[in-house]
């Protein structure tokens, strides 16, 4: 049975905070934005409002006070009020998937998930980064002062996303996915498919989307909330890429064709903050990855209308 916590429990979580961000939230400062578009900025990248707000505090605070900058990582306030349930994934060490047989590595019960391995094979990992390769586009941020989606020096990832079913190999994926979880394929999102450079991370943030954005609410509208997700690893990267859990003290190494697969929705309409995750500092060598995003109904693209 589930283990709930009091709704007004307040803990403090140590997350992540790369020097890039920080040192971009400083300069914008300095620049005279104001604190709360900061917030506006990254909260539309999907960090997490607290994170957001807490790392923009901090910064503000060192600079009016002259005092070093934060360094490290940096304490954020969490509520607990998710009611979690078992992950959706069957029961096993060898999970039989569309015709494929996936292993189970290690499973987690916050957030509810499990590390995967042979999610693909090695060529499927090499053909879907050839495939990915040629439609590359350096990932962009809002930017504060303008509104328009720009590019970061502290976001040096390079992304694109493919269409549903676009080729016989997502297909497979995505069958592969929905048998699984037991959520449908037309409950995801097109595979996106990530590049990250040396020294390239990935902050704090949730993948769910915040009702509080209004970047999100038409989406929302459209297709429902996010609900799970997995990212899977396209290549073996030397050192560092690890994708982090802070709030759950899970630290996942990105090894070709393995997968780490979480849930952060419940059928109570819940979102788990411990599904909070960062993407370590690559630290030699790149890292290729696909993240697949699965909604709690049919999803629609933007510009999609329903049918009747």
């Amino acid at each position: 049975m589930p283990i709930s916590r009091p709704s007004g429990m307040i803990m403090q979580l140590r997350v992540p905070f790369p020097a890039s961000i920080r040192d971009w939230i400083a300069r914008n400062l300095q620049n005279t934005c104001a604190p709360e578009e900061l917030v506006r900025a990254m909260v539309s990248q999907n960090a997490a409002p607290e994170t957001a707000q807490t790392m923009v505090a901090a910064v503000a605070q060192a600079l009016r006070h002259g005092l070093p900058l934060p360094e490290g990582d940096i304490a954020i306030p969490a509520h607990f009020e998710y009611q979690p349930e078992p992950c959706r994934l069957p029961p096993g060490a060898r999970l039989s998937a569309a015709g494929h047989v996936v292993n189970v590595h290690a499973r987690f019960a916050r957030p509810a998930g499990a590390v995967l391995g042979n999610m693909l094979t090695a060529d499927e990992c090499g053909e879907l980064i050839e495939l990915a390769r040629p439609r590359l586009r350096r990932s962009t941020v809002v930017d504060p002062q303008s509104g328009e989606d720009v590019v970061a020096d502290y976001r040096n990832s390079a992304g694109m996303f493919f269409r549903l079913g676009e080729t016989p190999l997502l297909a497979a994926i995505d069958a592969r996915i929905a048998a699984l979880t037991g959520i449908p394929a037309s409950h995801g999102e097109g595979v996106q498919v990530l590049r990250y450079p040396e020294g390239g991370a990935a902050a704090p943030h949730f993948d769910y989307l915040q009702p509080s954005n209004e970047a999100n609410i038409a989406s929302l509208a459209r297709s429902g909330q996010r609900i799970a997700t997995f990212v899977i690893y396209l290549n073996d990267v030397p050192a560092g890429g690890e994708t982090l859990f802070p709030a759950a003290g899970i630290s996942i190494a990105p090894q070709r064709g393995n997968a780490a697969y979480f849930e952060y929705g419940n059928r109570f309409g819940q979102l788990d903050p411990l599904s909070l995750h960062a993407g370590a500092p690559v630290r030699e060598g790149a890292k290729w990855v696909a993240t697949k995003w699965l909604r709690d109904r049919p999803y629609l693209p933007k510009g999609a209308t329903a049918s009747l």
